[in-house]
């Protein structure tokens, strides 16, 4: 973001605001300073390594929203420049083989279309006029060629047969006949009736061809043929295929719209990527297993013989992003205890890592996250961050040698004190189990004081924190909490053993000993007072304080943010059921109704004494409000101190506008200051 334009937002900001929570007095972090953190993302290296070209994140506080600009970046002398730097939105960008023409995505037509840069001419073409989104644009290896998918809308389903309206009448909207099992999502709402499928586009304009064609989505990497010919993509083609997330087949379409299947395996296999050469397809594949978590495996495909061959098949974590660099080597990442790796791997299996800073795309909690790409000289660019910034653009190579290229937050930080992060590791009081945490120290922290300490859960519960930037978690710092966060059992990037220990036990006294016995650790260090202990999570988070605070009263506080409360009633009105019954649970609510009632936080709150704040997005389809409102309403038949924030127009991720961001954090403040002894 431009200097002018920071100093204006900030002026705006002061303005407007008569708040606390605005004040710069504090050198820590404030609230106002959540609209002007920025990050990169997206980072794609151009096939000579000259330049790099990425998403610069920024926030828009005139109209509360995320701003995505295209920046480029000379790798060798580190200098920026804006290729696309407005009020609109440009994404997805994505070089030409031959290294003259950048590709992207923008609604500065007014609508989200397909657009083509030419460098050498500075000139800049409009390609399509859709109607709805485009993902995974792709050029083909000749540059002549563009491929993308996007849904095609079908008629929506009618059963009576109305009569027709009046001239000038005004009747009510007509009904809206539901006949799919997959019919709603979060932040979409009903799902209109359509499928997702490949299209391809001439790189100089003209009509889009759907090769794809059937009732089935087609989405996720496409991966050209080496000709420029065909394309190869995952998708899942069974009769069923909506009670049957976890399979997905490799399938090759032509230009003459010829489908070819490549495997048949149980489980998905997906994200394709062709060697240079084209005689090697890597792809990775997940079983089909009934299970919540699942590593997902590399594999290579001889792309004469179709023969293929995994992997690193012992390798107990889940491979992520495969990009071929050399005719016998491969980028990947890879999540290990809290960090996103970036390594090579060899065609024999062999890893490598090359950094385990790939990180900082993910502004609100400290989950783990990032972005690279590579060409096939060897040289990848990556987004780089750590505890204390978020995401950078770094350069490094298969040699490892790491440089970062831009610091697109010194202006706000580097004259801020921010909360420092250590790690905790210690063992669970349930069965012993290592757990590993962290924490964060307020600025100008004094061991030999005392401070309350705040507990916050991650969601998932399949997902991780690890020792990354949190701007949730640092304006917690700045109002004098030390902030305790941990990766208990379930949580990903400790391999499936850990994270299996949570199947068909989500939420329960296990978990709840991983995050007491936590707390129990933080108190032992002599700087927490033991009369101001708080406890927040949202989602799985969400669902773990609440079962929290039916086993225990040792917390002053609760936030209980977009939670499950009832199983019994989410799994059935939730966008989630379909994947989440057969893969958490042992069967169907009404053949196992004692086990999804033990683990309900429903089941214990009449335990519960702690104050409970609930707080949850009124679109939320992942963890609908009538859960939190159940879990409201019991509270207050028992006449326990609760209160019932609800945040309009947000769906389960409730932060995601930099205002609901800040509210959700200042919500949360309030309700801990108010009983903090």
């Amino acid at each position: 973001m431009s200097f002018w334009l920071k100093r204006t937002l900030h002026c705006s900001l002061l303005a407007f605001s008569a708040l606390p929570l605005f004040t710069q007095a504090s050198t820590g972090l404030q609230a106002s300073d959540i609209f002007e953190l920025e990050y990169a993302s997206d980072p794609q290296i151009s096939p000579n390594g000259k330049k790099i070209i990425y998403v610069r994140n920024s926030n828009d506080v005139m109209n509360d929203s995320k701003r995505q600009n295209l920046w480029l970046v000379d790798t060798q002398s580190g200098e920026q420049t804006p290729l696309f730097s407005d009020q609109n939105s440009y994404y997805q960008p994505r070089w030409s083989a031959d290294g003259r023409k950048i590709a992207f995505v923008s609604n500065v037509s007014g609508s989200t279309q397909v657009h083509v840069h030419y460098l050498d001419q500075n000139r800049t073409a409009l390609l399509t006029q859709l109607n709805t989104g485009i993902s995974n644009l792709t050029w083909s290896p000749d540059s002549k060629w563009l491929a993308f998918s996007q849904k095609v809308s079908q008629k929506p389903a009618v059963i009576a047969n109305m009569p027709s309206k009046p001239n000038g009448a005004k009747w009510s909207e007509p009904a809206i006949v539901i006949d799919s099992a997959y019919y709603q999502a979060d932040g979409q709402g009903l799902v209109k009736p359509g499928y997702r499928h490949i299209f391809v586009l001439p790189s100089e304009g003209g009509t889009p061809r759907q090769l794809t064609s059937g009732n089935y989505h087609h989405s996720g990497k496409l991966a050209w043929r080496p000709d420029s010919r065909g394309i190869v993509f995952s998708a899942n083609r069974i009769a069923d295929w909506e009670y049957k997330a976890l399979e997905g087949d490799l399938f090759e379409v032509d230009f003459a719209r010829n489908i070819k299947q490549l495997t048949s395996f149980t489980g998905k296999e997906h994200s394709p990527s062709f060697s240079e050469n084209g005689k090697q397809l890597a792809y990775l594949s997940a079983s089909g297993e009934l299970n919540p978590y699942r590593n997902h495996k590399l594999n290579i495909m001889n792309w004469q013989s179709k023969t293929t061959n995994m992997i690193a098949k012992d390798f107990d974590r889940s491979i992520q992003n495969p990009v071929w660099v050399s005719s016998s080597k491969l980028a990947i990442s890879y999540d290990d205890h809290g960090k996103r790796k970036l390594a090579t791997i060899t065609t024999k299996g062999k890893i490598n890592d090359l950094s385990d800073s790939l990180s900082g795309t993910t502004l609100g909690r400290p989950y783990l996250s990032g972005h690279f790409s590579a060409n096939y000289d060897g040289e990848i660019t990556f987004t780089k961050g750590n505890s204390q910034r978020p995401a950078d653009v770094a350069l490094t190579s298969i040699k490892g040698k790491v440089s970062q290229l831009t610091s697109l937050n010194e202006d706000l930080l580097a004259h801020k004190s921010l909360g420092k992060v250590h790690e905790l590791t210690y063992n669970s009081s349930f069965d012993g189990e290592q757990i590993q945490g962290w924490y964060i120290t307020p600025p100008n922290f004094d061991p030999k004081e005392k401070y309350p300490l705040l507990l916050e859960i991650h969601g998932g519960p399949h997902l991780a924190y690890g020792p990354h930037f949190s701007a949730e978690l640092q304006r917690y710092a700045a109002q004098g909490y030390v902030v305790f966060y941990d990766n208990h059992r379930g949580s990903s990037s400790y391999g499936e053993r850990f994270a299996m220990l949570l199947k068909y036990k989500y939420s329960s006294k296990e978990d709840f000993a991983d995050h007491n016995s936590g707390v129990d650790a933080m108190l032992k260090t002599g700087f927490i007072d033991e009369k101001n202990l708080f406890i927040a999570g949202g989602s799985a988070g969400g669902i773990a304080t609440a079962y929290a605070i039916g086993l225990t009263d040792r917390f002053n506080a609760a936030v209980v943010v977009k939670p499950v409360i009832n199983w019994l009633s989410k799994v059935l009105t939730a966008d989630s059921g379909l994947i989440q019954i057969p893969t958490q649970f042992p069967g169907m609510p009404w053949d196992h109704v004692d086990h999804y009632w033990q683990r309900s936080p429903l089941s214990l709150v009449g335990n519960v004494t702690t104050p409970t704040m609930l707080m949850t997005g009124e679109e939320d389809l992942r963890t609908p409000m009538a859960e939190t409102e159940q879990f409201y309403q019991a509270l207050k038949h028992r006449k326990i101190d609760s209160v019932l924030v609800k945040i309009p127009g947000a769906p389960h991720g409730i932060a995601g506008r930099p205002s609901r961001m800040i509210s959700k954090i200042e919500h949360t403040l309030a309700w801990f200051e108010k009983y903090k002894k």
